[in-house]
């Protein structure tokens, strides 16, 4: 289970999360660098008596201060882009999910399954169960198959919201009148955690996301019973 209350980000439960944190580690290692090398330049030109104030220009060095950093950008924009153009893509889902967000809850439906919707309230800490996580615990969780590919349709009924689960790298803005559409695929069952990221109102921090990735087997039981006790 991604745990939502450690430092740093939270495993990588997806493809695309890989490839963010992946991203983020060669991003940081540039900026180590160029760091390191503008402290040793500084510390360099501190120290030194052998500076010669007549120095009015050098083509060498401004062809290397020029060429050096358009270089670094195209190493940190490429994988950028690439990975951009990979959480946009969407190849035939085996599921779809609508997930609609009100003041302050997520209802979820499963309508090309089967005709399943429910809503997805947060379990106030009174009714917490032991081991249940403050203020993230929901009393319907949303349950999908692991290890298949997952398309989530976001839109709210009433103001901005922001379906957001860390650890699959996911963030979308849920608009009223407005059909959003991103997809994933989680690699391992557990429970994965998450919250509106838009500033929705009063109660904008009481509308977690729990989502529950199971077997195939164990997501057809589940819907069973649903259909069946609704």
């Amino acid at each position: 289970m991604a745990h939502p209350t450690q430092l740093g980000f939270q495993d990588a439960a997806s493809p695309v999360m890989e490839e963010l944190l992946s991203f983020h580690d060669h991003a940081l290692m540039i900026v180590i660098l160029i760091s390191t090398l503008v402290l040793y330049i500084i510390i360099a030109m501190v120290s030194t008596n052998l500076t010669n104030k007549l120095i009015l220009d050098s083509q060498e060095i401004e062809i290397v201060w020029t060429i050096l950093p358009a270089t670094i950008l195209i190493l940190i924009a490429l994988p950028s882009l690439r990975i951009l153009y990979l959480m946009d893509e969407i190849n035939d889902p085996h599921l779809t999910v609508k997930a609609m967000g009100h003041q302050w809850y997520w209802s979820y439906e499963y309508t090309d399954y089967e005709n399943l919707e429910f809503d997805s309230y947060m379990v106030s800490a009174e009714d917490l169960t032991q081991g249940g996580l403050r203020l993230l615990e929901t009393d319907h969780r949303m349950v999908i198959p692991q290890e298949s590919p997952i398309r989530i349709l976001a839109s709210a009924e009433d103001v901005l919201h922001s379906w957001a689960v860390p650890s699959l790298g996911i963030k979308m803005d849920a608009v009223p009148g407005r059909l959003n559409q991103t997809a994933f695929i989680i690699l391992r069952s557990g429970l994965f955690y998450g919250q509106c990221s838009e500033i929705c109102g009063a109660n904008h921090s009481f509308m977690p996301i729990v989502i529950e990735a199971v077997p195939l087997e164990g997501f057809e039981k589940w819907s069973s019973l649903m259909l069946e006790d609704a």
